[in-house]
């Protein structure tokens, strides 16, 4: 008797919905299609997929095999005419994303499973703030890659948020010490990253509003990843070897992929670009 064929790896790429996000994404997603067969379906929200078609960089009629766009709303109100290719408040996204979300995405993957040609979910790799998805993981007992497209540096400053706070460091009490030399402060109780200074650790610090949302979503979600199948980071070991030690005995097991600049360029077989901006083609 014949064996009967495998069918292909089927990965649910998302991306947080801003330019930073979206273009690592869409390098480790085409990655994985050209280098690794891959089916991929790629998730924008709505309000993305739209600047991407008016861009150029996606064209209606584009035809990748095994390689599609999906979207999903993000709850938010549709922008007045005249800001339709404007960049979303970043803190309203993300209250934005963090309630609506989960819904759409687990409907999407229902249609996408096995469906309509489809080889059935595999995993789902998703922005290390987009952490609903995990819910829609469990759910559905698919593993979940994290990726960060910050440095491992980055996401070790986001995991020691809590010690900001607890330390009485966080928040700022009144804006002159944004300028009087308080953001010099050493931080030399965080592992694995020397010569640390506060000026150093993701901006989201630099408040003296005790509730900042943006503050406490980042510390959230960089906790929640710990749920997650394996943490993917767009860095080199070489580059940054002594935190992402440290970071191998805090999570689950970390694969550094970066840069994904160049392995992108060196593995694609198809353009596929993920600029969020209409290119001026008159400037000089």
């Amino acid at each position: 008797m014949g064996s009967i064929p495998s069918e292909k790896p089927h990965a649910v790429c998302i991306p947080y919905p801003a330019q930073g996000h979206v273009t690592p994404m869409l390098k480790l997603a085409q990655l994985l299609h050209s280098c690794y067969g891959f089916h991929i379906t790629f998730v924008n929200t709505h309000y993305n997929h739209r600047r991407l078609l008016n861009s150029g960089a996606l064209s209606p009629d584009l035809n990748v095999p095994d390689f599609r766009f999906e979207p999903i709303p993000d709850g938010l109100p549709v922008p007045p005419e005249g800001f339709e290719d404007a960049t979303q408040d970043i803190t309203e996204l993300c209250r934005s994303v963090e309630k609506n979300c989960l819904k759409p995405f687990k409907e999407l993957l229902g249609r996408v499973n096995g469906i309509d040609g489809s080889p059935p979910v595999s995993c789902i790799v998703s922005d290390g703030v987009m952490s609903f998805t995990l819910d829609a993981a469990q759910e559905m007992g698919l593993p979940e890659i994290i990726v960060w497209t910050t440095s491992a540096c980055g996401y070790c400053g986001y995991l020691h948020y809590n010690e900001l706070l607890q330390r009485g460091i966080f928040p700022l009490k009144d804006e002159a010490q944004l300028k009087d030399g308080y953001l010099e402060m050493p931080l030399d109780w965080i592992p694995g990253m020397k010569n640390m200074r506060l000026r150093d650790m993701p901006s989201f610090v630099r408040t003296t509003d005790p509730n900042d949302f943006m503050f406490y979503y980042a510390n959230r979600e960089s906790w929640r990843n710990t749920k997650a199948t394996a943490i993917v980071l767009n860095t080199f070991d070489e580059l940054e070897q002594t935190v992402l030690d440290k970071l191998r005995t805090m999570l689950p097991p970390i694969y550094t992929v970066g840069p994904l600049s160049v392995l992108s360029s060196k593995g694609s077989k198809q353009s596929i670009s993920s600029t969020l901006w209409k290119e001026d083609t008159e400037c000089a």
